[in-house]
């Protein structure tokens, strides 16, 4: 082979490895413009901050709901505590009434059962002007003393050889309108009770919310579209929980939005 035709062998395997060298450059050129492309997502960024706007704005909505829920249980809470210690303290005003309305009948009873004796032991004499001047007395005593159960309750004493006291429900009737304020006041109290616990609950909804608020809030500092939308998904998942959770708690006893026009 001379040296002329070596030389153009030489020429040729030169221009064939520079040609192969700048392909492979622009393969890898071209692999790292598309390494570099940002990855198209499924939901463009405008529309993720059109959804967080809108579900910021649904959860402030819902977050000032549940706050005012909350304060009118609270409300209704003080409103039966006061209602079920004014209660109680009149139940025990009327139980003290009924105790010495009690020990007075105890007395008059006492007082015809004495004369009753002494009619008795007139009876026995054949002293009928006595007689009748005791009976005119235990008619006296009975007429300015007894109220009308009193006295049916005497008549039963005497048609039973017993008490008025021995008869069935009398002494207890004493202490029933006593004993109807205590229930009533024990009932306020438990509803109060009810009310302080709802208003917790409503509390624990707005402390959700927050959160949810938080989690929408920072969803801006990430840059990439697909953290950014998992942040907002876990965001609205603690909304729509909080949400049916806020549903199933009893609304404040009363409560109608017509009151408050």
């Amino acid at each position: 082979m001379s040296n002329e035709e070596m030389n153009n062998n030489s020429e040729d395997t030169k221009v064939a490895i520079k040609e192969a060298v700048r392909e492979a450059l622009k393969e890898a050129e071209a692999a790292k413009e598309a390494e570099a492309a940002p990855k198209k997502s499924f939901i463009g960024e405008a529309k993720l901050e059109m959804l967080i706007a809108i579900f910021l704005g649904i959860t402030a909505v819902l977050t000032a709901w549940a706050t005012w829920i909350g304060s009118l249980h609270g409300g209704n809470q003080a409103t039966n505590y006061t209602k079920s210690g004014n209660a109680s303290s009149d139940a025990n005003s009327m139980y003290n009434e009924a105790f010495q309305r009690f020990m007075q009948d105890m007395m008059v009873w006492n007082a015809i059962t004495e004369y009753t004796f002494d009619q008795e032991l007139a009876e026995a004499k054949g002293d009928q002007n006595q007689v009748e001047m005791i009976k005119d007395k235990i008619d006296t005593i009975r007429s300015d003393n007894c109220s009308e159960e009193f006295d049916k309750a005497i008549d039963w004493a005497f048609e039973n050889n017993a008490t008025p006291f021995d008869k069935e429900g009398y002494e207890e009737s004493y202490y029933a309108e006593a004993q109807e304020k205590f229930e009533e006041a024990e009932a306020l109290l438990k509803e109060g009770m009810q009310d302080n616990k709802n208003g917790d609950t409503y509390n624990l909804v707005t402390v959700i919310y927050s959160l949810v608020l938080f989690l929408l809030g920072i969803v801006g500092i990430f840059k990439n579209i697909p953290n950014r939308f998992a942040v907002f998904v876990i965001g609205v998942i603690l909304m729509i929980a909080a949400t049916i959770f806020m549903f199933t708690i009893p609304m404040p006893t009363g409560f109608s939005l017509g009151n408050f026009f």
